[in-house]
């Protein structure tokens, strides 16, 4: 029973990545900037983060100086920069439209895999790429000519750079941990720079105004921004590869972000897809889950 529950953890993880939107849409309404939004979930999650391995494990806290400049890569270049271009495109696309670009970044990953780590190029994994860019196409509803898509050029360029930035944190991510860095030191580590980078540039007034318009509920609510969006979905994800191989973790998670994002864009912004557009969502979650499955092993004859 608990084994079958296991295979919740990464849907889970990818759901509430996709539930990124209803936060970052209050937040702005309120006219928080992307920066102060940010720094309103990421300084918050620093913080809870370093407690929870202060008192569990002071290990996890250990790094060396000489890592430094990966720790920068992966909180940086990969998780400011996936952050800030996610909350742009969730401002200019329908939360669902903004999720399958983020979920593409598995194509990112094995782009830049294939010169960093000599990952093989396969039949199945370029026709798959293709098919997920027609998805892609179809759930922008482009080809819908129906008005109430909303979607831009700029909001489709943010969204493939924070799918772009995510395989840059993927990158990163691996190549710590092939230095054998556990997987909640680097979640705390890139925390930490991204936290350093937006304390000047946090317009702090406006974050103070956001508290004290409503002390008690606004406070909640950042404390779930940063919970639900920052620190449960790497602790599930991360729980989940100790059961089950990465591969199906990605596909579980990738194919989880979408649908919930589409769900809570229908509950909270009224965002109806149309069937193309859910038809596109469909072909590029089917898409990754071909992207990523393992090759077969060959069969070995006693």
């Amino acid at each position: 029973m608990i084994k079958r529950l296991i295979w919740l953890l990464p849907i889970l993880s990818g759901a509430m990545f996709g539930g990124v939107g209803i936060f970052v849409r209050k937040l702005d309404d309120f006219g928080m900037d992307s920066f102060t939004v940010l720094s309103s979930r990421v300084l918050v999650a620093t913080i809870l983060i370093f407690l929870g391995l202060f008192f569990y494990n002071k290990s996890l806290l250990k790094m060396k100086l000489k890592d430094l400049g990966l720790f920068i890569a992966t909180g940086i270049l990969g998780m400011l920069g996936l952050n800030y271009c996610y909350n742009e495109s969730i401002n200019h696309l329908t939360l669902s439209f903004a999720a399958v670009l983020l979920s593409l970044s598995p194509l990112f990953v094995f782009a830049m895999a294939i010169f960093i780590f000599k990952e093989k190029v396969t039949v199945l994994k370029v026709s798959s790429m293709f098919l997920a860019i027609f998805g892609c196409l179809l759930a922008s509803g482009i080809l819908d000519g129906a008005g109430q898509i909303k979607w831009s050029i700029f909001g489709i360029s943010v969204g493939l750079l924070s799918a772009f930035f995510y395989a840059l944190y993927g990158i990163f991510s691996r190549l710590a941990m092939q230095k054998h860095y556990d997987a909640y030191t680097i979640i705390f580590y890139s925390l930490l720079m991204c936290t350093i980078v937006l304390l000047p540039l946090t317009d702090w007034s406006n974050l103070k105004d956001f508290v004290v318009s409503s002390p008690v509920e606004n406070t909640i609510f950042m404390f779930l921004h940063s919970i639900c969006t920052s620190i449960l979905p790497y602790l599930l994800y991360t729980i989940s590869l100790k059961y089950m191989d990465t591969s199906m973790a990605s596909i579980l998670a990738a194919g989880g972000e979408p649908i919930a994002a589409m769900l809570f864009g229908v509950f909270f912004f009224s965002e109806i897809p149309t069937i193309i557009s859910f038809a596109g969502i469909v072909i590029t979650i089917i898409a990754l889950i071909l992207f990523c499955k393992p090759p077969k092993q060959p069969k070995i004859v006693k």
